[in-house]
């Protein structure tokens, strides 16, 4: 009986160059080197700023009036309860904006003249929106719908605000979305018709699945923007974060209160901005290999 010996494995007869070797440890050093550096700077940076603050003239009054740590205490329960107005406002607004943006977006790349109206409106609707500060958006709906006094609308600063957030962002995301749209290339749409699917089957199956994907990250940019400009809807007499801190302040005359508030917000959006670097640089990534269309 004929004994046939196996070669051997392709892994074991591998091993990485001297110059390989070297030059992933050097590539190691720098790594650690420019860390080091930035952490010194950081460090440098901040000692320069602390000093100056702290030995500015005004410090000792801006202390008291900006960071107290006693209306700190008692600010931050009522910002917190406040807050979860806030994140209610996010969560309920931003699916609603998401949803009338793709909508809008589908009607201003529907082809044909019989779909000009519609198209027309959409475009009006996008660029009225887009050009009106929010500001003004919040108080024409907050203020304006209620004295028109019309049977069976509510006149809630919590819902007219959201209504007034939706009509806003609604038409930063519609352009966003549409952008995404018209960045497909025809040859996606003609070799999904050539495989016998109609308009709408290639626009869901085909075209809206890749659009999406490409404007994940700016469409999280918006969310972020939403977040904070959740606290405006405080114009109306609405108690969230930003309200309760105008509470405590208006007693005392101390703003520590609003550093609470702004602070709280910071804490909200970073994970937020993170997510979005991840999930951009992750899908930049993707891209570069090949695994996205």
């Amino acid at each position: 009986m004929t004994v046939v010996k196996q070669p051997p494995a392709a892994e074991d007869a591998y091993a990485p160059s001297a110059r390989r070797l070297a030059r992933e440890r050097y590539k190691r050093v720098r790594a650690r080197r420019a860390t080091g550096l930035a952490a010194l700077s950081t460090l440098v940076t901040g000692a320069v700023l602390f000093v100056v603050l702290v030995n500015s003239p005004g410090w000792q009054r801006t202390k008291e009036t900006f960071f107290s740590a006693h209306y700190a205490r008692v600010a931050l329960p009522q910002v917190l309860e406040g807050l979860w107005l806030n994140v209610r406002l996010l969560f309920v607004c931003g699916a609603c904006v998401l949803v009338l943006g793709m909508l809008l977006a589908l009607a201003r790349t529907l082809r044909g003249p019989v779909f000009f109206p519609l198209r027309a409106l959409a475009t009006a609707y996008t660029d009225f929106f887009r050009g009106l500060p929010l500001i003004i958006c919040l108080l024409m709906v907050i203020f304006g719908v209620p004295a028109l006094r019309l049977q069976g609308v509510t006149t809630d600063p919590v819902v007219l605000g959201g209504v007034a957030l939706v009509l806003t962002y609604s038409a930063y995301v519609a352009e966003v979305f549409r952008a995404g749209i018209e960045s497909v290339h025809p040859s996606q749409r003609a070799a999904a018709r050539s495989l016998g699917l109609n308009s709408r089957q290639t626009l869901r199956h085909v075209v809206l699945p890749q659009a999406v994907r490409r404007v994940v990250p700016p469409l999280l940019n918006d969310m972020v923007s939403l977040q904070k400009d959740t606290g405006l809807v405080s114009i109306g007499g609405a108690v969230d974060a930003v309200y309760a801190a105008q509470i405590i302040a208006g007693k005392d005359f101390n703003y520590t209160p609003y550093v609470v508030a702004g602070l709280v917000f910071v804490a909200l959006t970073i994970p937020m901005t993170r997510f979005t670097d991840w999930v951009t640089a992750r899908m930049d990534r993707r891209r570069a290999q090949g695994g996205l269309v």
